[in-house]
């Protein structure tokens, strides 16, 4: 799957570590589910399964956020950073090091396995449910 230029101009942005993560975040992504959509979406890269957001990641002050849509449910210690409205789980990076390609493909795996529908959250009224 070929990368948005978009999100490249977002990798390129950060500093050098910060782009060192990006761009392998992008790249284990983008081979981990290479069915997916990917853009800019709300000011960072993320990706899609039929319209539905999956997986993204921001630069945030703790460092580069790795964030899973429906990541709460995965059932993964390291994705510890839940959101508290909505079933998403993240981690942080820091250096590139940190990345633990075997984990990141795990969860990769599982994003696509477990999914909530985020997609018509509007139209739901902010109900959210699960996809089979």
């Amino acid at each position: 799957m070929k990368i948005n230029s978009y999100i490249q101009g977002y990798n390129q942005a950060q500093t050098i570590e910060d782009q060192k993560i990006c761009n392998t975040l992008a790249h284990e992504i983008s081979n981990g589910l290479p069915e997916a959509d990917n853009k800019i979406w709300h000011a960072h890269p993320v990706w899609f399964l039929k319209k539905n957001p999956i997986v993204g990641y921001s630069k945030q002050k703790k460092g580069i956020r790795l964030m899973f849509w429906s990541g709460a449910d995965f059932d993964e210690d390291d994705l510890s950073e839940r959101g508290n409205k909505f079933k998403d789980a993240s981690i942080f990076f820091t250096s590139v090091e940190q990345i633990n390609t075997e984990d990141l493909e795990r969860w990769l795996q599982k994003s696509r396995d477990i999914q909530w529908d985020y997609k018509n959250l509007v139209k739901r009224k902010g109900v959210l449910e699960r996809l089979k």
